[in-house]
């Protein structure tokens, strides 16, 4: 008849919009997809503006940022943090993807090498290297993620990259039996710049020591300034959802940038994407409003201070 149509108070909650803006630093499982986590953050925080800092293989696990709201456009920064992992390296075996979920290509006997050899083998990748990345990765080759073109059995071929890796320290070398064949397992800590591939590492290592190599597990222990100590798992972020956000927008470019306090004029015209006057802050730096609040992140060049990009809220 012409009644009002009732929804309960449980629906409208589910459907209520959350709208809060921050970082979230994820203990990502094993088994998922870095999408699929931003796909259960979007489902938490009842947004879907969210995104993350970095991607992740599925079996690696550890520290994935996730950002939601404004502060989706500060991961571009995350994204080129240095990172951190815990990594196990198998040598006497070569996976097609250069890591345990990949198909074994080839084997040799690791029974012969030394722990003095890995060490060597080692110390030789740490510094500045160019490094060639895993076939299959992520990235683009002609528009076609490279790990597509190598699924469509493509032989791909990747240009080196620099990168470096400032620590690769053994912790650990345990000599195992795999189908009758000695192989060595390898603990290893990294600490990289962005862009390196550990499963790259862990190839060219076993191609140095002549019987290859693959990584068998990958947890990242930390993104920047973001380690797991303040990591949070999938099902604590149930139990608080919808907040789930654990750092403030502002919280978060304290974390990565210096800081400039402007007045209310300059906060007006940065807001607006207008110039400051320099402040001789060596840049990237954030800069907060009277209030407190981010205005945009800056960096001085041509004797101006510009915006790389606004942040105030619209």
């Amino acid at each position: 008849m012409g009644g009002a149509r009732v929804t309960s108070p449980g629906r409208l909650a589910r459907l209520a919009l959350v709208s809060v803006d921050g970082l979230i630093v994820v203990d990502k499982p094993g088994g998922m997809t870095s999408h699929d986590v931003v796909a259960r953050i979007r489902r938490l925080a009842r947004t879907r503006r969210v995104g993350h800092g970095g991607t992740l293989d599925p079996m690696a696990t550890g520290v994935l940022v996730i950002g939601v709201g404004r502060a989706t456009r500060l991961l571009t920064y995350v994204i080129g943090a240095g990172k951190g992992y815990a990594a196990t390296i198998r040598l006497g075996q070569s996976t097609v993807t250069d890591d345990a979920e990949g198909e074994v290509v080839s084997a040799a006997s690791a029974g012969e090498v030394t722990d003095a050899a890995v060490h060597a083998g080692l110390a030789a990748m740490t510094g500045e290297i160019d490094q060639v990345p895993s076939a299959v990765s992520a990235i683009k080759i002609d528009g076609q993620r490279a790990y597509k073109r190598v699924r469509d059995g493509e032989t791909v071929a990747l240009a080196a990259r620099r990168v470096t890796v400032s620590r690769l320290e053994p912790l650990a070398v345990r000599r195992e039996s795999v189908d009758g064949m000695a192989v060595l397992d390898v603990d290893v800590l990294v600490d990289c710049s962005s862009g390196t591939y550990i499963r790259a590492l862990a190839r060219d290592l076993g191609a140095g020591l002549g019987v290859g190599g693959h990584l068998t597990a990958l947890r990242r222990t930390a993104v920047g300034g973001f380690t797991l100590a303040e990591a949070l798992t999938l099902p604590a972020l149930e139990e608080r959802a919808p907040d789930v956000v654990n750092l403030s927008v502002e919280a978060a470019a304290r974390r990565f940038f210096p800081e400039r306090r402007a007045n209310v004029d300059e906060a007006k015209v940065l807001s607006h994407g207008g110039p400051l006057e320099p402040a001789g802050i060596e840049g990237p730096y954030a800069v907060f409003g009277p209030e407190g609040d981010l205005i945009a992140i800056v960096s001085e060049r041509g004797g101006r201070a510009r915006a790389e990009i606004v942040l105030a809220p619209a």
